[in-house]
């Protein structure tokens, strides 16, 4: 599934190739799935407009146009796009292509038909419409105290709340605890500044570390816990169990399940 490191990249992409080009045509596949407003009203919106600017909050990434309508993306569970010129190079999955004017073509991409392309007037207005919280790769202290105050969750679960962390994922979350050296079980309410502190830091680095490696996980460091879960993820046999130790202490990664969420942790350094 595309997490935040993935969506940042394809908003790069987009900045790299895809601006300011006037749109001549805009093909749905499945309108009524892929769609979260009327085919119409979205090729009507789009048709004879460029797209100047992106931007991503947590998983969702927004495409600013030249009139004040914002095209709103969701990569679903397979979710990915391309650029190019001819026809008979679009890709299988190609599920909405918008071509421009140069001939060139942007595909939203997705085999698995659970991605959406919509319309908002502002980001601001969407985030205040789904509830969204601060963006995860740039939340401070502050405002993750603010999301979790009078919360008695478990970190685990807290932290895949979109209304707090939009953009922290399963693994990602994992990963931020393992490196806050925080229990996955542990309270939110429990916390003190000092480790909510440590743990906004921890959101932060984790996904800057993602974003900067093009979340291409075998180039995380090699103390990432990301590197245990491959391994256990992975049909068994051969040095499995040499990753699914804690590059920190040895001590054997554990597996668990939190709010029916595979966890895994260090039962040493996350006490």
């Amino acid at each position: 599934m595309p997490e935040l490191p993935e969506v940042e990249t394809y908003r790069r992409f987009i900045e790299e190739t895809s601006l300011h080009q006037p749109i001549m045509e805009v093909e749905v596949q499945e309108p009524r799935r892929q769609l979260q407003v009327d085919l119409d009203e979205f090729r009507k919106t789009l048709m004879g407009h460029s797209f100047t600017g992106t931007h991503r909050l947590g998983k969702q990434l927004f495409l600013f146009t030249d009139h004040g309508a914002v095209v709103t993306m969701h990569f679903g569970m397979t979710g990915d796009v391309a650029y190019y010129k001819d026809e008979a190079e679009t890709p299988r999955f190609a599920r909405a292509v918008f071509i421009f004017q140069n001939g060139f073509r942007l595909a939203f991409i997705d085999s698995r038909k659970f991605g959406r392309l919509g319309l908002t007037t502002s980001v601001e207005a969407f985030q205040k419409q789904k509830k969204l919280g601060p963006d995860a790769l740039t939340i401070t202290a502050e405002q993750l105290a603010k999301g979790l105050a009078k919360k008695k969750g478990l970190l685990k679960s807290l932290l895949l709340d979109q209304r707090i962390t939009p953009g922290v994922g399963n693994w990602i979350a994992d990963e931020v605890l393992f490196q806050a050296r925080l229990h996955p079980e542990r309270r939110a309410d429990a916390l003190t500044p000092e480790e909510i502190d440590r743990l906004a830091t921890s959101i932060r680095r984790v996904l800057e570390t993602a974003v900067n490696a093009e979340a291409i996980y075998r180039d995380f460091p090699a103390h990432y816990l990301i590197h245990a879960r491959e391994w256990d993820e992975r049909p068994s046999g051969g040095a499995q169990d040499a990753h699914l130790h804690c590059p920190h202490c040895q001590t054997k990664i554990e597996k668990d399940y939190v709010g029916g969420r595979a966890t895994y942790f260090c039962p040493q350094c996350q006490v």
